[in-house]
């Protein structure tokens, strides 16, 4: 597990692909707000109410310079599917093998219902136009998402 990252660190740059199959790097978007979020797993309850929140205030967001993009350790179609099915207009990038979601520190123990396991940490991070974390939500709500992080730039 990488360092933990904190406000005011450079975001660490990543490589990663969509559905298609095409790069999705950091540093191909210095210059515009990031909202790369993690979530744990597509057509689920709280990652499609996450999703659709963000779908729902995309204009606003985009607005305000953000670009969203969300990582999961779904496969290429699965993303392909969920994208579908809720009209999503931004990337989703499929880490399999939890690279970028380690890197982010958005992997670790996780409780349901008294048991205790692995799996994606539902996190945020907003980045800045210079590559550096301006803030990191780690207590995500998912019917709501895009309020929480509007408000943090009133």
């Amino acid at each position: 597990m990488s360092q933990l990252l904190k406000v005011g660190d450079k975001a660490p740059e990543f490589v990663g692909l969509d559905f298609k199959g095409s790069k999705i790097s950091l540093k191909d978007y210095l210059g515009k707000k990031v909202i790369l979020y993690f979530y744990p797993k597509d057509n689920t309850p709280g990652c499609t109410a996450e999703a659709c929140n963000l779908r729902d205030n995309n204009d606003d967001l985009i607005e305000r310079g953000f670009k969203i993009i969300g990582v999961s350790p779904d496969n290429p179609k699965s993303h392909e599917r969920f994208i579908d099915k809720h009209n999503l207009r931004f990337a989703l990038i499929s880490d399999p093998d939890r690279k970028i979601i380690e890197l982010y520190n958005a992997w670790g123990l996780k409780k349901f219902m008294g048991k205790e396991y692995y799996g994606v940490i539902r996190k945020t991070f907003l980045i800045n136009e210079q590559g550096v974390i301006s803030h990191i939500i780690d207590k995500v709500k998912t019917k709501d998402h895009a309020s929480q992080i509007l408000e943090l730039y009133k």
